[in-house]
């Protein structure tokens, strides 16, 4: 439960002070999908800039040089690794061959420790899971499609990922979590962020809602670049099976009982952060719903609360399958 957030200004003609104000307001609406570190990168004098602090974005003061072309950011809830190393915090600075380049992802991975001992990958301090997938396209020796697709198809979880590298590129690679991406022609402005709710607040706080944008889909298998004139590009890659329920129907191996047991220890414990009752999230995740997914209803109160009751009829009507959800097993 993280949230992506930025923008790409490829005609330069939207002046410094709106730039500065539209990250603070994508940064402070991202804050209803994690308030424990916020972070953004940018590119000054042709090299990556990461600014990140284990604070809510609110209270900072996300600054910008003149001339910030691009922004890459991310609001954080903590799942692994604490955020008071604020190395943990996002975005994560990469290099491969001559180009540096940060990264940033909403979801949970499931298999980096796995990853990093069979490519073995260097141990680091980072201690997010997030990170094993710079080290993957750090591999590479290179930032590419192919790159990326190696990435995203080496890696097991949620995911979204965001990627700004020196000349001012976007890159998203897009897993099953949630991505808005709006152009808005007649400004020549791309901007970005994890959910439609998100977008919607910070246009609103700018006024920006009032210009006509064209909404650029973004699907799961999709890799998406946007250079700095504002071209895109794309490719794909082959999702890897979905490991979401594991959890329910004990196909364990490796290190993803511990992890997701991690990850659902969690969210109970965050119910209250949300108006849930911890209850109510425990029969979800016994019903067969993924951490995932109970993540994402617990993001709007309506849809958690109807699904809770839908649950509770199901169960109390004796129509419940206590062996799988959906239907896998």
């Amino acid at each position: 439960m993280c949230s992506l957030f930025g923008f790409l200004d490829y005609q330069g003609i939207i002046p410094h002070k709106v730039l500065r104000k539209l990250t603070q307001s994508l940064a402070v609406a991202a804050e209803e999908r994690g308030t424990d570190a916020t972070g953004i990168s940018y590119v000054n004098d042709g090299k990556i800039v990461i600014f990140k602090r284990p604070k809510a974005a609110h209270k900072l003061h996300l600054s910008l040089p003149e001339g910030t072309r691009t922004v890459m950011g991310h609001t954080r809830m903590t799942t692994q690794g604490s955020e008071k190393n604020n190395a943990n915090n996002h975005p994560f600075l990469g290099a491969t061959g001559d180009i540096s380049w940060s990264l940033a992802h909403n979801g949970i991975l499931y298999n980096d420790r796995e990853l990093r001992k069979v490519k073995q990958l260097p141990v680091t301090e980072v201690e997010t899971d997030s990170y094993i997938a710079v080290q993957l396209i750090e591999s590479q020796h290179k930032l590419d499609f192919d790159s990326l697709r190696y990435m995203a198809e080496s890696v097991h979880g949620s995911f979204a990922f965001s990627l700004l590298d020196e000349n001012n590129s976007l890159y998203f690679v897009k897993g099953s979590n949630p991505l808005c991406l709006l152009h808005f022609k007649s400004l020549g402005l791309y901007v970005y962020a994890s959910t439609e709710s998100i977008m919607k607040a910070a246009l609103r706080r700018l006024g920006l809602n009032k210009f006509a944008a064209e909404k650029i889909d973004v699907n799961e298998g999709d890799i998406l670049m946007i250079d700095s004139y504002g071209d895109i590009t794309r490719s794909q890659f082959q999702p890897a099976p979905s490991y979401s329920h594991y959890s329910r129907c004990k196909w364990w191996y490796g290190d993803y009982e511990d992890y997701y047991s991690t990850y659902e220890e969690t969210l109970i414990e965050m119910a209250h952060l949300f108006g849930a009752d911890e209850n109510d999230v425990i029969m979800l995740l016994d019903y067969g719903y993924s951490a995932d997914e109970v993540s994402e209803l617990m993001m709007d109160t309506g849809l958690f609360q109807e699904t809770v009751r839908e649950v509770k009829l199901i169960e109390g009507e004796g129509v419940y399958d206590s062996y799988c959800y959906g239907g896998v097993c």
